[in-house]
């Protein structure tokens, strides 16, 4: 395991304390200006990952849902404006879940080099009962399930017909309003089943190989860092929803065990706006 992940799966469990110890219970809860809410949890689940992230290392850069950009400090302790590596944070993701009592919500943190996405953990403190499942990747090392007799790979499913298939929906807002509306439409018939799991949990059972691929539109790279290093490792393939690479202004998924990608990308035809 490498120092990287070793931090990274020390602050998840420093969010997960804050998190549980707050869960279905009384704390304060506000509106951003886009609508979405926010608690003073998701506020010292932050503060807790960044704490221990940046005590590790200091000269990383970090970009957290609630406190934006940090540079993080070079040796003479001033602002980090050329490092390498970019810590990406959402402290609950899923925090209209978290609000609402139900534990469909997760922590997600991930680390960049250079552009690109090396190191992914998604932990879910409440899920299964409160026992919590958290699942970590980095790349060419595999991705793991942290199980209770330690960790167990990960693999998607060999599945390569629509016809066996298992689809997953999350926000469809932006695909709604385009023209690939009509065209998933015309791919679920054609599908075995059909679930809307969303959040960490999709991606989760995509790289557990218990569905096939994943459909959503109208997120954001903190939703989604880690979970691309998990579902790659896992040897599935996540791009954007029209095939494009993912980048910190990514907006759209489309995940699959590898075997579909092509084909779902080619039925939905998906163009941005």
């Amino acid at each position: 395991m490498s120092p990287f992940l070793s931090a990274a799966l020390e602050a998840a469990r420093a969010a997960d304390a804050v998190v549980r110890a707050h869960y279905r219970k009384n704390f304060e809860v506000r509106i951003k200006a886009d609508a979405s809410p926010v608690t003073e949890v998701d506020e010292a689940a932050e503060a807790a990952v960044k704490a221990v992230l940046l005590k590790h290392f200091p000269d990383h850069s970090f970009f957290g849902e609630e406190t934006g950009w940090d540079r993080g400090r070079d040796r003479e302790g001033k602002d980090n404006a050329s490092a390498e590596y970019l810590w990406l944070v959402d402290p609950i993701d899923g925090t209209k879940a978290f609000v609402r009592g139900y534990p469909m919500f997760s922590t997600q943190i991930a680390l960049m080099h250079r552009g690109e996405l090396i190191l992914g953990v998604s932990s879910a403190p409440c899920w299964n009962g409160g026992a919590g499942e958290t699942c970590y990747a980095e790349r060419g090392q595999g991705a793991y399930l942290l199980g209770a007799q330690g960790p167990e790979p990960l693999r998607v499913s060999d599945i390569a017909s629509l016809a066996k298939a298992t689809l997953s929906l999350g926000n469809l807002a932006t695909l709604a309003a385009s023209p690939s509306w009509a065209r998933l439409g015309a791919v679920i018939p054609q599908l075995h089943r059909i679930r809307g799991y969303a959040d960490f949990l999709h991606y989760h059972l995509l790289a557990s190989g218990r569905i096939d691929a994943v459909v959503e539109t109208n997120v954001n790279i903190l939703d989604i860092a880690a979970l691309v290093v998990i579902v790659r490792e896992a040897g599935g393939v996540f791009t954007e929803l029209d095939g494009g690479p993912i980048s910190l202004a990514t907006t759209s998924v489309l995940a699959s065990n590898g075997a579909l990608q092509e084909t779902l990308r080619t039925a939905l035809a998906y163009t941005p706006a």
